[in-house]
């Protein structure tokens, strides 16, 4: 899993976008509701090897190959 340390070694500016966006959502009520908070396990998810992992559709029935 990657931190914040490691994107800041990589590209110093999205590592700062990143912790301004987090005290943003921090500091605010977010009424949108495709922008609510997902849950920590959501967030790992997404941050994971999966990433690089597209697919669309059902397991199965999947688009493509």
């Amino acid at each position: 899993m990657y931190t914040i340390e490691d994107i800041k070694n990589e590209d110093p500016e999205i590592a700062q976008a990143i912790c301004d966006e987090y005290e943003r959502q921090q500091s605010h009520i977010e009424l949108i509701a495709s922008e609510n908070w997902v849950s920590p396990a959501v967030m790992s998810a997404m941050g994971s090897i999966l990433t690089n992992k597209y697919a669309e559709g059902y397991p199965g029935h999947r688009y493509y190959g």
